[in-house]
């Protein structure tokens, strides 16, 4: 066998585990939701194929109105981690020491560490009405009876960006700590301020980590059940909570997989429309971040 021949051989088996990865786990169920999403019940153990599924979801109100709740509560959480998440990035990439580093990226690794269910059971231990922080402002005459700070919306956008801020600073770090210190100095030495800084230098600079963040935080806010359940209750009106409704408790999997398929397309477009608006390409954010 030729040098050349071994070479190819051993490509192929280091790709191979990631090969089988994608088509098992995502190229594979992903075909499978979009057949079983296209079959129409007609009678017991009888179905055909068609668009009924789809055409439910257009004909009821309460389905696309969750949809686009669910897409314009993620966007709100993706805007708030971008805001809170940058300059936590930029201290760690431009300012941080070097010895301080690890210790800041353990903190923001510390999350991580526990299950959703965990970090949810947390933020209700400190939000509900008999909580910490009602009960903290009872003690000290802030309030005159117990607030009830949990099921509403604002619950519910704290306990997701705390969940996916990490993924929000992991590439925003990658891409800043790449940026030449010079070019920030010769902004100032042109005679910029801080804020002409930032926004010629620093953020078209960091744009390819901006979208990468972006992307992957939009999509796990997105496609996010326990928080938003858990936090919400019957008030959360998210969309996954409907496709795990079609599923486990209507036992419909014709209609949870076309919703399943709706939400990944929903995202999708969403994806392409910010990538689009932000001149960025998905190669050269990945490529970058």
């Amino acid at each position: 066998m030729q040098q050349k021949d071994i070479k190819r051989l051993t490509l192929y088996l280091l790709f191979a585990p990631f090969v089988l990865w994608i088509f098992l786990l995502i190229l594979l169920p992903h075909i499978g939701m979009v057949i079983l999403s296209l079959r129409e019940k007609i009678a017991p153990r009888v179905y055909e194929f068609g668009l009924g599924n789809y055409i439910d979801f257009i004909n009821e109100p309460i389905y696309w109105n969750t949809l686009l709740r669910t897409g314009s509560m993620s966007l709100l959480v993706t805007a708030l981690a971008l805001i809170i998440g940058f300059p936590i990035a930029y201290y760690i990439a431009k300012i941080a020491g070097n010895r301080s580093r690890g210790g800041l990226f353990l903190l923001c690794l510390i999350p991580l560490w526990v299950s959703d269910l965990i970090r949810a059971f947390g933020w209700i231990l400190l939000l509900r009405e008999t909580g910490v922080i009602s009960t903290f402002l009872l003690n000290y005459g802030f309030i005159d009876t117990p607030i009830e700070f949990l099921y509403n919306d604002a619950a519910v956008i704290v306990g997701l960006v705390y969940t996916v801020i990490l993924f929000m600073i992991v590439p925003l770090v990658s891409t800043l700590d790449g940026m030449d210190n010079s070019m920030i100095e010769a902004g100032y030495n042109l005679g910029g301020n801080s804020f002409t800084v930032m926004r010629r230098i620093i953020i078209p600079y960091a744009m390819p980590g901006i979208v990468s963040g972006c992307i992957v935080v939009f999509m796990l806010t997105a496609g996010s059940y326990l928080t938003p359940i858990l936090l919400g209750g019957k008030n959360s009106s998210w969309f996954t909570e409907q496709i795990y409704d079609q599923f486990i408790t209507r036992f419909n999997w014709e209609s949870g997989a076309a919703f399943g398929f709706l939400l990944l397309a929903f995202t999708s477009i969403v994806i392409w429309l910010g990538l689009k608006l932000s001149g960025q390409t998905l190669a050269n954010t990945v490529a970058k971040s």
